[in-house]
């Protein structure tokens, strides 16, 4: 027994030689495959420069409610930009409120140094009609009017004369002049005085001059559409025909419009109406002016005059229609 255990140590010991010729094959594992990083495409910018250009485009055409359509549409489109258009509306509008404050400084300093026969500014109106034949009938119709605008005052003057002849006989003889000086509490009240000389030998007076005042006020002052309505005591003096001379207080109403309905197209309503005791009087004239050339423009007109104390046989009311030419200066 004891030869085979020294057998088994010897063998413990010195284990076996492999023959050169065999090689341990060994699995070596694949190296590691490297990751596929697909990389997603990158965010439009938040505030596209196709944007930007299109409200500043609109910016340089200088009309703030189109810019305004533009931006509003544009934070519609691209909703993740909306806070930088925004800052640019906002820049605009300053931009825009400081040109405006420079320009209106400028203004009242051109008012406050202009002289009482600068910055006039009126329009000259003339028509005419001829028939021949059964009838001769010849008729001239025109008028001035002028306004000043100051920094505190502002005048009005209106001068009108109408003639009309017919077989040799007139038939219309009517003039108008009128002055009335304005004094500015502010944008929309002011304070007014009137003088006024007229003469309508149809409706029974050879003069009749007018004296008066009160308060105004622009109910609307828009640039497109102007609306004032003015009230006051008034003291008249009428050399009638008939009646003779006589004096009457009155109060004295009226109404001023102006509507610009398109750039070339405007419409005008001017009225007063005096209230005496049996002898109230009122005149409206109604114009629409058409644009034909920068300066001068076509009037269509409707004049409607009332006298209470017109004479026995004379109608109270007559009404003219006109078609004239209109220079503005």
């Amino acid at each position: 027994m004891l030869p085979f255990l020294l057998s088994g140590l010897v063998a413990v010991a010195h284990p076996p030689v492999e023959s050169p010729g065999e090689i341990p094959v060994v699995d070596v594992p694949p190296p590691p495959s490297a990751p596929v990083i697909v990389a997603p495409p990158p965010p439009p910018p938040r505030f596209p420069g196709s944007v930007r250009r299109m409200i500043e485009e609109a910016m340089a055409e200088g009309d703030e409610r189109a810019v305004a359509t533009v931006v509003r549409f544009a934070k519609q489109a691209v909703p993740a930009a909306a806070k930088d258009i925004d800052a640019l509306h906002d820049d605009y509008r300053a931009r825009i409120r400081a040109k405006k404050a420079e320009e209106e400084r400028v203004a009242r300093e051109a008012l406050a140094s202009a002289g009482p026969f600068e910055r006039w500014d009126g329009q000259a109106e003339i028509g005419a009609s001829r028939s021949t034949g059964n009838t001769e009938n010849l008729g001239v119709y025109v008028s001035l009017n002028a306004n000043r605008e100051g920094l505190q005052w502002r005048h009005k003057f209106v001068s009108r004369a109408e003639l009309q002849e017919t077989n040799g006989v007139t038939t219309t003889e009517r003039f108008l002049l009128s002055w009335q000086p304005n004094y500015k509490f502010d944008e929309r009240l002011y304070a007014f005085g009137i003088g006024q000389y007229e003469h309508d030998r149809a409706l029974g007076y050879d003069s009749r001059y007018t004296l008066g005042g009160g308060v105004g006020y622009a109910v609307l002052a828009q640039p497109d559409m102007k609306l004032d309505f003015e009230g006051g005591p008034a003291l008249r003096y009428t050399d009638e025909r008939r009646k003779g001379d006589s004096f009457t207080l009155a109060g004295r109403a009226s109404l001023h419009l102006k509507w610009k309905v398109t750039p070339t197209l405007e419409l005008t309503q001017n009225s007063s109406l005096f209230f005496e005791a049996g002898d109230s009087s009122a005149s409206a004239l109604t114009a629409i002016d058409t644009k034909v050339l920068s300066a001068l423009k076509a009037r269509l007109s409707y004049n409607l005059l009332y006298e209470g104390g017109a004479p026995s046989g004379a109608k109270s009311l007559d009404t003219v229609t006109r078609a004239t030419l209109v220079y503005s200066f």
